[in-house]
């Protein structure tokens, strides 16, 4: 983990590199999906001192999801005076797998997977939030961190998709020291990490702790077999890291000079 003086240097410098990127866009401003997690919150946190509470929209989006989770957004959301709204998006998923499962299952195709239909969830969640942010001329930001994307804990074309991630550099636990520099809600951070959608903590649905996946970012070891899930999580979801493979060839393209 980071040294408080590193952290505090680093928080600043993505503070500055949200303000300059907004900037740079000429975007009106900032909309997020506010999960009642620490993650959010510390980046909403973030947002409102690179531009501004005014500029920054937050976004509850329930999807048969628990109560508690919403509470906990809006508590965040009044903690830094952010604009929330809530928009339930419950019955426009049951509507897609219902509707889905009938056909593909008519078709002898198949039925949506469990782990199908709990990335499709934040799919849903990242397509509301890019509606609302080009209603607005807004970017989404994202906030998803270091150790998710170092096993692929993370939905591809849902919450690691964004316009800008101030903390996708950070591991959870630099995440957590972030969180009390910028004095998010003590309830938020000392909760235990979940995708709210599994019913599972983040740690048991990936298999390891989040201090083993900090091990291997750090000293690239850790508990064996941690270290073998890890290793493994990390090479599966490699796609997820990078962008679109795409087939080249030699052509004439005036916008490649």
């Amino acid at each position: 983990m980071l040294e408080d003086n590193v952290l505090k240097i680093e928080l600043n410098n993505a503070i500055v590199w949200i303000r300059d990127f907004v900037k740079r866009t000429s975007a009106n401003g900032l909309v997020i999906g506010l999960s009642g997690g620490k993650d959010s919150a510390v980046v909403l946190a973030m947002a409102v001192k690179a531009i501004g509470k005014e500029r920054v929209l937050a976004v509850s989006m329930p999807c048969n999801s628990n109560i508690k989770d919403y509470e906990d957004a809006i508590l965040v959301a009044k903690k830094f005076d952010v604009n929330l709204i809530n928009i339930d998006l419950s019955k426009t998923y049951d509507v897609f797998e219902k509707s889905t499962n009938s056909i593909i299952e008519k078709e002898g195709i198949g039925s949506l997977s469990s782990e199908a239909k709990i990335n499709t969830k934040p799919r849903i969640r990242m397509t509301c939030l890019y509606a609302i942010a080009q209603s607005l001329d807004y970017l989404v930001i994202g906030t998803g961190n270091l150790c998710e994307s170092i096993v692929g804990y993370t939905t591809k074309w849902g919450d690691n998709s964004s316009d800008l991630n101030p903390i996708a550099n950070f591991t959870v636990s630099e995440v957590l020291r972030l969180g009390e520099f910028l004095d998010v809600p003590e309830k938020i951070l000392k909760k235990a990490p979940s995708d709210g959608l599994s019913k599972q903590t983040d740690e048991e649905k990936i298999g390891v702790k989040y201090s083993q996946i900090e091990e291997m970012i750090e000293i690239g070891n850790t508990e064996e077999h941690a270290k073998e899930i890890i290793l493994k999580k990390f090479k599966l979801s490699r796609h997820k890291r990078e962008l679109v493979p795409k087939y080249q060839f030699n052509r004439k393209n005036y916008f490649n000079n």
